[in-house]
């Protein structure tokens, strides 16, 4: 299941990334996130499949229930990364130009 929901969410940007025709919200990071994760949960599958053989594929409702939420927890946690990454470079300068505002008045 976390490699399913990571898969989808990398899909997901790198479509997002594609379609951008400029790159002020550096949609490359969270791709890069994303199909990195992908990555280690394909691993983690291969050498559970080596372990369990068949048995890893018929999982119980608890287990993909828990595979669930730390696929939904991997991806929360990349979305976070790419915005504060997002913040602290501020491509646009909006960050910059509040602050400067801000400290004007």
């Amino acid at each position: 299941m976390t490699l399913l929901i990571c898969v989808f969410a990398a899909i997901i940007a790198t479509v997002k990334w594609y379609k951008r025709k400029d790159d002020t919200l550096m949609l490359g990071i969270p791709c890069i996130l994303f199909w990195g994760a992908s990555l280690m949960w394909l691993g983690d599958a291969i050498f559970g499949y080596a372990e369990d053989g068949a048995a890893f594929f018929e999982p119980e409702a608890a287990e993909m229930l828990n595979d669930a939420y730390l696929g939904l927890s991997v991806v929360a946690l990349g979305l976070i990364l790419w915005l504060a990454i997002l913040l602290i470079k501020d491509p646009k300068g909006i960050v910059k130009a509040s602050l400067k505002k801000k400290a004007e008045q």
